[in-house]
Protein backbone atom coordinates (compact mmCIF):
# COMPACT_ATOMS: atom_id res chain seq x y z
CA UNK A 1 0.00 0.00 0.00
CA UNK A 2 1.40 3.69 -0.57
CA UNK A 3 2.41 5.69 2.36
CA UNK A 4 1.77 9.16 3.51
CA UNK A 5 4.33 11.34 5.16
CA UNK A 6 4.10 14.37 6.98
CA UNK A 7 7.05 17.04 5.59
CA UNK A 8 6.28 19.60 8.38
CA UNK A 9 4.06 21.12 10.68
CA UNK A 10 3.14 24.01 12.55
CA UNK A 11 0.94 25.87 15.15
CA UNK A 12 0.11 28.88 16.47
CA UNK A 13 1.01 29.28 20.61
CA UNK A 14 -2.48 29.26 22.04
CA UNK A 15 -4.37 32.32 23.20
CA UNK A 16 -6.67 32.84 26.28
CA UNK A 17 -10.33 33.83 25.67
CA UNK A 18 -10.03 38.04 25.32
CA UNK A 19 -6.21 37.59 25.36
CA UNK A 20 -3.74 37.77 22.84
CA UNK A 21 -4.99 36.48 19.64
CA UNK A 22 -8.34 37.66 20.22
CA UNK A 23 -7.80 40.67 17.34
CA UNK A 24 -6.62 37.87 14.70
CA UNK A 25 -9.29 37.23 12.40
CA UNK A 26 -9.70 33.38 12.46
CA UNK A 27 -9.03 33.14 8.49
CA UNK A 28 -5.89 35.15 9.11
CA UNK A 29 -4.82 33.01 11.90
CA UNK A 30 -5.28 30.24 9.14
CA UNK A 31 -3.02 32.23 6.00
CA UNK A 32 -0.34 32.14 7.95
CA UNK A 33 -0.02 28.88 9.53
CA UNK A 34 -0.33 27.99 5.57
CA UNK A 35 2.07 30.26 4.60
CA UNK A 36 4.73 28.84 7.63
CA UNK A 37 4.12 25.54 6.19
CA UNK A 38 4.99 26.54 2.83
CA UNK A 39 8.12 28.53 3.73
CA UNK A 40 9.36 25.57 6.19
CA UNK A 41 8.97 23.13 3.40
CA UNK A 42 10.00 25.14 0.63
CA UNK A 43 7.44 23.65 -1.52
CA UNK A 44 5.95 25.27 -4.81
CA UNK A 45 2.87 26.88 -3.47
CA UNK A 46 1.20 26.01 -6.86
CA UNK A 47 1.73 22.69 -5.99
CA UNK A 48 -0.51 22.15 -3.28
CA UNK A 49 -3.74 20.02 -4.26
CA UNK A 50 -5.90 20.72 -1.45
CA UNK A 51 -6.38 22.43 2.05
CA UNK A 52 -8.66 20.69 4.17
CA UNK A 53 -9.85 22.62 7.32
CA UNK A 54 -11.47 21.58 10.69
CA UNK A 55 -13.06 23.90 12.67
CA UNK A 56 -15.85 23.23 15.09
CA UNK A 57 -17.93 26.59 15.05
CA UNK A 58 -18.14 27.10 11.56
CA UNK A 59 -20.25 30.47 12.83
CA UNK A 60 -19.76 34.30 11.74
CA UNK A 61 -16.27 35.12 10.78
CA UNK A 62 -15.68 31.12 10.33
CA UNK A 63 -18.76 30.62 8.64
CA UNK A 64 -18.90 30.88 4.28
CA UNK A 65 -16.63 28.12 3.23
CA UNK A 66 -13.75 29.28 6.19
CA UNK A 67 -11.24 26.95 4.51
CA UNK A 68 -11.58 28.58 1.32
CA UNK A 69 -11.33 31.92 3.01
CA UNK A 70 -8.32 30.95 4.73
CA UNK A 71 -6.19 29.85 1.12
CA UNK A 72 -7.11 33.59 0.71
CA UNK A 73 -6.19 35.00 3.77
CA UNK A 74 -2.67 32.79 2.37
CA UNK A 75 0.13 33.15 -0.21
CA UNK A 76 -1.31 29.98 -1.96
CA UNK A 77 -2.52 30.98 -5.26
CA UNK A 78 -5.84 31.08 -5.73
CA UNK A 79 -5.89 27.79 -7.49
CA UNK A 80 -5.46 26.00 -5.05
CA UNK A 81 -8.74 25.05 -3.77
CA UNK A 82 -10.28 24.35 0.22
CA UNK A 83 -12.94 22.35 1.95
CA UNK A 84 -14.08 22.73 6.08
CA UNK A 85 -14.69 19.83 8.04
CA UNK A 86 -16.36 19.38 11.81
CA UNK A 87 -15.61 16.23 13.76
CA UNK A 88 -16.22 18.34 16.57
CA UNK A 89 -12.73 18.04 18.40
CA UNK A 90 -11.03 16.08 16.09
CA UNK A 91 -11.43 17.79 13.34
CA UNK A 92 -7.83 18.62 11.75
CA UNK A 93 -6.94 14.78 12.58
CA UNK A 94 -9.05 13.83 10.90
CA UNK A 95 -8.18 16.61 8.08
CA UNK A 96 -4.84 14.90 8.88
CA UNK A 97 -6.23 11.50 7.82
CA UNK A 98 -8.59 12.75 5.21
CA UNK A 99 -5.05 14.05 3.69
CA UNK A 100 -2.95 10.70 3.93
CA UNK A 101 -6.18 8.60 2.63
CA UNK A 102 -5.84 11.53 0.01
CA UNK A 103 -2.65 10.94 -0.92
CA UNK A 104 -2.30 6.94 -0.06
CA UNK A 105 -4.75 6.56 -2.44
CA UNK A 106 -2.88 8.43 -5.55
CA UNK A 107 -6.18 11.06 -6.32
CA UNK A 108 -3.32 13.69 -4.81
CA UNK A 109 0.00 14.25 -3.76
CA UNK A 110 0.52 17.45 -1.58
CA UNK A 111 -2.23 18.12 1.03
CA UNK A 112 -2.18 20.75 3.68
CA UNK A 113 -4.46 19.43 6.97
CA UNK A 114 -4.96 21.86 9.25
CA UNK A 115 -7.33 23.59 11.95
CA UNK A 116 -8.77 27.18 12.89
CA UNK A 117 -10.77 28.44 16.13
CA UNK A 118 -11.29 31.54 17.38
CA UNK A 119 -13.06 30.57 20.03
CA UNK A 120 -13.01 34.44 21.17
CA UNK A 121 -14.48 35.92 17.95
CA UNK A 122 -16.76 32.83 17.27
CA UNK A 123 -18.00 32.08 20.97
CA UNK A 124 -18.64 28.26 21.33
CA UNK A 125 -22.33 26.94 20.32
CA UNK A 126 -23.01 30.28 18.46
CA UNK A 127 -23.66 28.36 15.87
CA UNK A 128 -26.31 26.74 17.91
CA UNK A 129 -27.71 29.61 20.23
CA UNK A 130 -28.29 31.56 16.68
CA UNK A 131 -31.06 29.20 15.60
CA UNK A 132 -32.47 28.57 18.80
CA UNK A 133 -32.87 32.27 19.23
CA UNK A 134 -34.39 33.18 16.51
CA UNK A 135 -36.91 29.96 17.07
CA UNK A 136 -35.50 28.25 13.96
CA UNK A 137 -36.21 24.38 14.81
CA UNK A 138 -35.63 22.61 17.42
CA UNK A 139 -32.02 22.33 17.52
CA UNK A 140 -29.84 19.40 16.53
CA UNK A 141 -31.39 16.46 18.58
CA UNK A 142 -34.68 15.48 16.95
CA UNK A 143 -37.48 13.86 18.65
CA UNK A 144 -36.36 10.21 17.06
CA UNK A 145 -32.71 10.66 18.51
CA UNK A 146 -34.02 11.44 22.02
CA UNK A 147 -36.35 8.68 21.41
CA UNK A 148 -33.72 6.29 20.62
CA UNK A 149 -31.11 7.70 23.73
CA UNK A 150 -34.02 8.70 26.38
CA UNK A 151 -31.97 12.07 26.44
CA UNK A 152 -32.51 15.11 24.35
CA UNK A 153 -28.85 16.67 26.70
CA UNK A 154 -25.43 14.98 25.08
CA UNK A 155 -23.35 16.96 27.22
CA UNK A 156 -19.56 16.40 27.49
CA UNK A 157 -19.79 17.91 30.70
CA UNK A 158 -22.03 15.24 31.54
CA UNK A 159 -20.03 12.57 30.32
CA UNK A 160 -17.13 13.75 31.75
CA UNK A 161 -18.52 13.44 35.12
CA UNK A 162 -19.85 10.16 34.13
CA UNK A 163 -16.45 8.76 33.35
CA UNK A 164 -14.86 10.19 36.73
CA UNK A 165 -17.80 8.10 38.16
CA UNK A 166 -17.15 5.17 36.57
CA UNK A 167 -13.40 4.48 36.92
CA UNK A 168 -13.12 5.68 40.60
CA UNK A 169 -11.91 9.06 40.10
CA UNK A 170 -11.84 11.71 42.90
CA UNK A 171 -11.63 15.68 42.76
CA UNK A 172 -7.60 15.70 43.91
CA UNK A 173 -7.32 12.81 41.21
CA UNK A 174 -8.47 15.05 38.51
CA UNK A 175 -6.78 18.23 40.26
CA UNK A 176 -3.46 16.67 40.75
CA UNK A 177 -3.30 15.41 36.86
CA UNK A 178 -4.32 19.00 36.02
CA UNK A 179 -1.35 20.21 37.69
CA UNK A 180 1.16 18.01 36.05
CA UNK A 181 0.14 19.58 32.89
CA UNK A 182 0.69 22.63 33.83
CA UNK A 183 4.44 21.85 35.53
CA UNK A 184 4.69 19.97 32.29
CA UNK A 185 3.72 22.59 29.99
CA UNK A 186 6.34 25.38 32.05
CA UNK A 187 9.09 22.59 32.11
CA UNK A 188 8.27 22.66 28.29
CA UNK A 189 7.67 26.43 27.48
CA UNK A 190 10.81 26.99 29.71
CA UNK A 191 13.29 24.64 27.90
CA UNK A 192 12.22 25.93 23.98
CA UNK A 193 10.76 22.99 23.40
CA UNK A 194 7.71 24.35 21.62
CA UNK A 195 9.75 26.84 19.67
CA UNK A 196 10.30 25.60 16.35
CA UNK A 197 6.41 24.35 16.51
CA UNK A 198 5.06 27.66 16.88
CA UNK A 199 4.20 30.42 14.20
CA UNK A 200 5.05 34.06 15.77
CA UNK A 201 2.20 35.92 15.25
CA UNK A 202 2.24 40.09 15.44
CA UNK A 203 0.33 41.79 18.20
CA UNK A 204 0.26 44.88 20.11
CA UNK A 205 3.55 45.16 21.58
CA UNK A 206 5.26 42.20 19.71
CA UNK A 207 5.05 38.87 18.79
CA UNK A 208 3.17 35.77 20.11
CA UNK A 209 5.19 33.40 20.99
CA UNK A 210 4.50 31.55 23.81
CA UNK A 211 1.04 29.50 24.77
CA UNK A 212 -0.91 31.87 27.16
CA UNK A 213 -2.60 29.46 29.52
CA UNK A 214 0.00 27.76 31.32
CA UNK A 215 0.30 28.80 34.77
CA UNK A 216 3.95 28.04 35.78
CA UNK A 217 2.87 29.06 39.59
CA UNK A 218 -0.49 26.96 39.56
CA UNK A 219 -0.72 24.87 43.33
CA UNK A 220 -2.89 21.69 44.03
CA UNK A 221 -4.49 24.58 46.58
CA UNK A 222 -5.18 27.38 43.71
CA UNK A 223 -6.73 24.49 41.43
CA UNK A 224 -8.67 23.15 44.11
CA UNK A 225 -10.24 26.15 45.10
CA UNK A 226 -12.19 26.80 40.88
CA UNK A 227 -15.93 26.46 41.63
CA UNK A 228 -17.71 22.86 40.20
CA UNK A 229 -19.18 22.93 37.01
CA UNK A 230 -22.19 21.06 38.67
CA UNK A 231 -22.87 20.88 42.13
CA UNK A 232 -21.84 17.73 43.48
CA UNK A 233 -19.72 17.05 40.85
CA UNK A 234 -16.00 17.29 40.34
CA UNK A 235 -15.05 18.80 37.18
CA UNK A 236 -13.89 22.29 37.17
CA UNK A 237 -12.81 24.58 34.82
CA UNK A 238 -9.23 24.08 36.43
CA UNK A 239 -9.64 20.05 35.25
CA UNK A 240 -10.89 20.59 32.34
CA UNK A 241 -9.63 22.22 28.77
CA UNK A 242 -9.25 26.08 28.28
CA UNK A 243 -11.04 28.09 25.98
CA UNK A 244 -8.66 28.76 23.32
CA UNK A 245 -7.90 30.76 20.07
CA UNK A 246 -5.11 29.04 17.88
CA UNK A 247 -4.40 27.55 14.38
CA UNK A 248 -1.95 24.80 13.67
CA UNK A 249 -1.25 22.41 10.24
CA UNK A 250 0.16 19.69 9.03
CA UNK A 251 1.84 19.26 5.65
CA UNK A 252 1.31 15.94 3.83
CA UNK A 253 2.28 14.26 0.75
CA UNK A 254 3.18 11.09 -0.86
CA UNK A 255 5.94 9.34 -1.75
CA UNK A 256 5.83 11.05 -5.98
CA UNK A 257 5.76 14.11 -4.26
CA UNK A 258 8.84 13.42 -2.18
CA UNK A 259 11.12 12.94 -5.33
CA UNK A 260 9.76 15.39 -7.30
CA UNK A 261 10.06 17.90 -5.04
CA UNK A 262 13.01 16.88 -3.11
CA UNK A 263 11.21 17.22 0.29
CA UNK A 264 12.52 15.42 3.35
CA UNK A 265 9.74 13.74 5.80
CA UNK A 266 9.95 13.65 9.51
CA UNK A 267 7.11 11.22 10.03
CA UNK A 268 5.06 8.70 8.26
CA UNK A 269 1.96 8.01 9.10
CA UNK A 270 1.52 4.41 10.08
CA UNK A 271 -2.23 4.42 11.36
CA UNK A 272 -5.38 5.85 10.53
CA UNK A 273 -8.41 4.80 13.01
CA UNK A 274 -11.83 6.06 13.64
CA UNK A 275 -14.66 4.71 15.87
CA UNK A 276 -17.90 5.39 17.37
CA UNK A 277 -19.35 4.56 20.60
CA UNK A 278 -22.05 5.75 23.10
CA UNK A 279 -22.53 8.92 22.39
CA UNK A 280 -24.31 9.83 26.30
CA UNK A 281 -20.77 9.02 28.04
CA UNK A 282 -19.58 10.50 24.71
CA UNK A 283 -16.10 10.65 26.04
CA UNK A 284 -14.52 7.67 26.26
CA UNK A 285 -14.49 6.15 22.75
CA UNK A 286 -10.30 7.33 22.42
CA UNK A 287 -10.11 3.52 24.82
CA UNK A 288 -11.59 1.29 22.29
CA UNK A 289 -10.68 3.25 19.14
CA UNK A 290 -6.71 3.10 20.15
CA UNK A 291 -7.68 -1.05 20.69
CA UNK A 292 -8.76 -0.97 17.58
CA UNK A 293 -5.56 1.13 16.08
CA UNK A 294 -3.16 -0.90 17.81
CA UNK A 295 -4.84 -4.27 16.75
CA UNK A 296 -5.03 -3.08 12.75
CA UNK A 297 -1.14 -1.61 13.19
CA UNK A 298 -0.38 -4.87 14.56
CA UNK A 299 0.82 -3.15 17.19
CA UNK A 300 0.97 -3.53 21.40
CA UNK A 301 0.65 -0.04 23.55
CA UNK A 302 4.20 -0.73 24.69
CA UNK A 303 5.68 -1.00 21.51
CA UNK A 304 4.21 2.96 21.81
CA UNK A 305 7.07 5.84 22.07
CA UNK A 306 5.17 8.72 23.44
CA UNK A 307 0.99 9.08 23.55
CA UNK A 308 -1.10 12.56 23.20
CA UNK A 309 -4.10 12.44 24.38
CA UNK A 310 -5.79 15.32 24.36
CA UNK A 311 -7.11 17.21 27.53
CA UNK A 312 -10.61 18.27 27.42
CA UNK A 313 -10.78 17.33 30.47
CA UNK A 314 -8.62 15.24 33.27
CA UNK A 315 -10.91 11.83 33.71
CA UNK A 316 -10.38 11.59 29.57
CA UNK A 317 -6.65 11.00 29.39
CA UNK A 318 -6.32 9.16 33.04
CA UNK A 319 -9.10 6.51 32.14
CA UNK A 320 -7.33 6.07 28.86
CA UNK A 321 -4.58 4.84 31.21
CA UNK A 322 -6.05 3.13 33.19
CA UNK A 323 -7.76 0.77 31.02
CA UNK A 324 -5.25 0.46 28.37
CA UNK A 325 -2.50 -0.05 31.28
CA UNK A 326 -0.27 2.86 29.72
CA UNK A 327 2.64 4.43 31.03
CA UNK A 328 1.98 8.13 32.56
CA UNK A 329 5.59 9.27 31.66
CA UNK A 330 4.79 8.86 27.88
CA UNK A 331 1.93 10.97 28.08
CA UNK A 332 1.55 14.46 26.84
CA UNK A 333 4.55 14.78 27.99
CA UNK A 334 4.86 18.45 27.52
CA UNK A 335 1.18 19.00 29.06
CA UNK A 336 -1.85 19.26 27.68
CA UNK A 337 -5.27 20.97 26.64
CA UNK A 338 -5.18 21.88 30.97
CA UNK A 339 -2.67 24.13 30.43
CA UNK A 340 -2.05 24.76 26.80
CA UNK A 341 -5.63 25.48 25.88
CA UNK A 342 -8.11 23.49 23.01
CA UNK A 343 -9.13 25.82 20.09
CA UNK A 344 -11.53 22.81 18.87
CA UNK A 345 -10.97 22.40 15.56
CA UNK A 346 -7.51 23.11 15.62
CA UNK A 347 -6.33 20.77 18.70
CA UNK A 348 -5.39 17.71 16.24
CA UNK A 349 -3.46 19.44 13.80
CA UNK A 350 -1.69 20.73 16.86
CA UNK A 351 -1.38 18.11 19.09
CA UNK A 352 0.39 15.89 16.21
CA UNK A 353 2.51 19.34 15.36
CA UNK A 354 3.56 18.85 19.15
CA UNK A 355 3.77 14.68 19.14
CA UNK A 356 5.97 14.77 16.15
CA UNK A 357 8.34 17.57 17.36
CA UNK A 358 8.49 15.47 21.06
CA UNK A 359 9.38 12.01 19.21
CA UNK A 360 12.14 13.99 17.36
CA UNK A 361 13.61 15.40 20.28
CA UNK A 362 13.56 12.39 22.42
CA UNK A 363 15.17 10.23 19.33
CA UNK A 364 12.25 8.31 20.35
CA UNK A 365 10.30 6.57 16.73
CA UNK A 366 6.03 5.60 17.63
CA UNK A 367 3.61 8.01 18.58
CA UNK A 368 0.13 7.63 18.90
CA UNK A 369 -2.30 10.60 19.16
CA UNK A 370 -6.47 10.35 20.04
CA UNK A 371 -9.18 12.98 20.47
CA UNK A 372 -12.70 12.24 22.28
CA UNK A 373 -15.18 13.77 20.23
CA UNK A 374 -18.71 15.08 20.39
CA UNK A 375 -21.44 12.08 19.58
CA UNK A 376 -19.21 9.38 21.02
CA UNK A 377 -16.68 9.37 18.41
CA UNK A 378 -12.74 8.91 18.41
CA UNK A 379 -9.39 9.30 16.04
CA UNK A 380 -7.04 7.51 16.61
CA UNK A 381 -3.46 8.67 14.67
CA UNK A 382 -0.17 6.40 15.10
CA UNK A 383 3.01 7.88 13.49
CA UNK A 384 6.55 7.08 12.37
CA UNK A 385 9.24 9.38 13.29
CA UNK A 386 11.57 9.51 10.66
Amino acid sequence: MAEAYIVTTARTAGGRRNGALAGWHPADMGGEVINALIDRSGIDPAAVDDVIVGCVTQAGEQAFAFGRNCVMASNLPQSVPAVTIDRQCGSSQQAVQFAAQAVMSGTQDVVIAMGVESMTRVPMFSNVKFHMQEGLGEGPFSDRIAERFGTRDFSQFKGAEMIAHKYGFDRETLDRFALESHHRAAQAAEAGAFDAEIVPLAIEGGLHTRDEGIRADATLDSIGSVRLLEEGGMITAANASQICDGAAGVLVVGEAALKKHGLTPVARIVNLTVTAGDPVIMLEEPIAGTRRALERAGMKIDDIDLYEVNEAFAPIPLAWLKELNADPAKLNVNGGAIALGHPLGASGAKLMTTLVHALHASGRKYGLQTMCEGGGIANVTIVEAL
